[in-house]
């Protein structure tokens, strides 16, 4: 029998990982990337990845029963409690994978592993590389040993593919009924997933599209970023991962959680200023030179990410409008002694510098931006989606571990964790000829018509006046959906999103669409699906906040662990978190998809 495929789009820590290891089980390994292997959210992560390392290597008293409940709090009580078991514990192994795989820690003089600390962790847990260049590290790491298997013929790399659709092949029309707070649902065939449509950019010309067929795709895209207008995510931070899965008809969780850091730089691209440095001892100041933060949480500026980004915003609300807000990191250099920051912080230094910053000497001004989010594509523990033969890891997945509110330092170790065992589930299935086995073929064929999102109308007085471009969605976003929500704002953002999506809708055309028109597409697609979520949540919990609605959800049980069902052929047995079902609106969507 031939070796099964498998294509992997996306190469940060997911996608590179997962590559790597279902080549190391001889499966046929097809990874495609959008931009260069470098470009990702991964290379420029900046604090670290967590764990809690074995055999006396962890900070005197740290246990893994510790850094669980640090990601159950920072979760706000929306975590799935056993697939932060499964990150939590399983850590220490995949460290030692990618250390096989090249990547090294950073050390001490004692020349064990070094760890720091980092906001909302009760203790030193965090692995650095390079200093404050743990993402780049990991990832030119894992990408050299990509380049390596590929060299071997063990891996096919395909760069600068933009993936336009999944290649669907489709079965009897059921009932897709799910249940669960935040989770979006479809009225949908059964479903199974067989490859990819993808378009290859090329300096000699357009070869057109191209059907890559598989035995299954695994979805590692990275996030969504580029739907605000202040981000620390770069520019191919789209959200295409979760437009191409609900297209394609599968189920997505937890879109109103969008986290936004607190310390990005408020001048140039929001260059991220590492939460390890304020676990180092900088401090948050206004421009009177208050340290304002005890205001507004006991923690201060240690206090998780949601809270530190609000009371930002709050602080300026509060007769501050048009003042900035500055991380102060003076006193690190004077109690450690000169030279430490450059030592310690060595991207941070040369940035700022480079923007004419000394901050050494000098604060620096800063501003909450959009840095990840905790939705995404739903999956059970083993990265498996609603549809047969699709899988999801890293950002682009929903897997409950990071609840309303992701722990610092744990969506790299996610990436690593949820993306082997999303491997280790499709070798399973391969093993046991179940996999991907899908449905005959029907007639059912889905238009690219509107979406029709919490019965939102396409505001043609505004649409002709703010016509469609990612700079105007950046901007609408940014005053309606990020970290301050209200009803009224929410219902004005999803009126223009769906004028643009009329404004958006025209007959088929024979061209390829560039990748910068699919895209804005794509965000188009996921801020409507935001701005669904967040309108239907009418509680505020997390990075998710209504001014109109500052309660917390009503609990009914003390741990929460979402279920969702459904009577879906290809729906996995879900176990994410159990919660009341309080605002549940099933979305209706058709979908254009490919079918095979």
């Amino acid at each position: 029998m031939s070796a099964r495929h498998l294509v992997v789009v996306g190469s940060g820590v997911a996608g590179l990982y997962a590559t790597l290891l279902a080549a190391q089980a001889g499966v046929q390994v097809t990874l495609l990337t959008k931009g260069a292997l470098a470009q990702s959210n991964t290379h420029q992560a900046q604090g670290g990845i967590c764990a809690v390392l074995p055999d006396g290597a962890a900070a005197p008293g740290d246990t893994v029963e510790a850094h669980i409940a640090d990601t159950l709090k920072a979760g706000a009580g929306e975590c799935d409690p056993e697939a932060v078991r499964i990150l939590c514990t399983e850590a220490a192994g995949d460290i030692a994978a990618i250390e096989h795989f090249g990547v090294r820690f950073d050390r001490d003089a004692s020349g064990r592993r070094a760890l720091g600390l980092e906001g909302a962790h009760s203790a030193a847990r965090i692995l650095h590389a390079g200093g404050d260049a743990t993402g780049a590290a990991i990832a030119n790491g894992l990408i050299k040993a990509v380049r390596a298997a590929a060299a071997r013929g063990a891996v096919t790399l395909v760069e600068h593919a933009f993936v336009h659709d999944l290649l669907v092949l489709e079965g009897a029309a059921l009932e897709h009924s799910v249940l669960g707070r935040s989770v979006l649902e479809h009225s949908v065939l059964e479903r199974s997933v067989k490859g990819v449509r993808y378009h290859r950019e090329l300096p000699q010309g357009e070869p057109g599209m191209i059907d890559l067929r598989s035995d299954a795709v695994l979805l590692a895209t990275g996030g969504a970023g580029q739907l605000f207008a202040a981000t620390t995510n770069p520019a191919v931070a789209t959200a295409d991962g979760v437009a191409l899965a609900w297209r394609a008809g599968a189920v997505v969780a937890d879109l109103e959680y969008f986290q936004f850091h607190p310390t990005a730089l408020a001048v140039g691209e929001n260059f991220l200023i590492s939460e390890a440095v304020r676990g180092a001892g900088a401090v948050l100041r206004d421009a009177a030179g208050e340290a304002f933060m005890l205001r507004y949480h006991p923690d201060g500026d240690l206090a998780p990410r949601d809270v530190v980004s609000r009371s930002i915003a709050a602080h300026l609300r509060n007769g501050r409008d048009g003042q900035s807000v500055y991380l102060d990191a003076t006193g690190i250099e004077q109690a450690q002694g000169a030279g430490y920051l450059s030592r310690r912080f060595p991207t941070i230094a040369a940035k700022t510098q480079a923007l004419g910053f000394d901050w050494t000497r000098e604060w620096l001004p800063i501003t909450p931006a959009a840095h990840y989010w905790m939705g995404g594509i739903a999956t059970n523990q083993d990265g498996e989606t609603s549809l047969h033969g699709l899988y999801a890891a890293g950002e682009a997945a929903c897997t409950g571990v990071h609840g309303a509110n992701r722990l610092a330092s744990n969506s790299l170790l996610e990436g690593l964790v949820f993306g082997r065992r999303a491997v280790d589930a499709f070798l399973r299935e391969m093993a046991a000829g179940t996999g991907n086995v899908g449905a005959q073929s029907s007639h059912a064929q889905y238009s690219h018509a509107q979406m029709q999102l919490g019965g939102a109308t396409p505001l043609s007085v505004h649409a002709d006046a703010l016509t469609f471009s990612k700079d105007t969605l950046q901007a609408l976003m940014s005053a309606h959906a990020g970290v301050f929500r209200d009803a009224q704002g929410l219902r004005h953002a999803a009126e223009v999103l769906a004028g643009w999506r009329a404004q958006r809708e025209m007959p088929a055309r024979t061209a390829v669409p560039s990748r910068e028109e699919a895209e804005a597409l794509n965000l188009l697609t996921v801020a409507q699906l935001l701005v669904h979520a967040a309108l239907s949540r009418e509680n505020s919990v997390g990075a998710h906040f209504r001014a109109d609605f500052t309660d917390p959800p009503i609990r009914t049980r003390t741990a929460s662990s979402r279920t969702a069902s459904s009577s879906h052929a290809a729906a996995r047995d879900f176990q994410h978190r159990a919660a009341t079902v309080s605002h549940m609106n099933p979305v209706k969507f058709q979908r254009e998809s490919e079918t095979v």
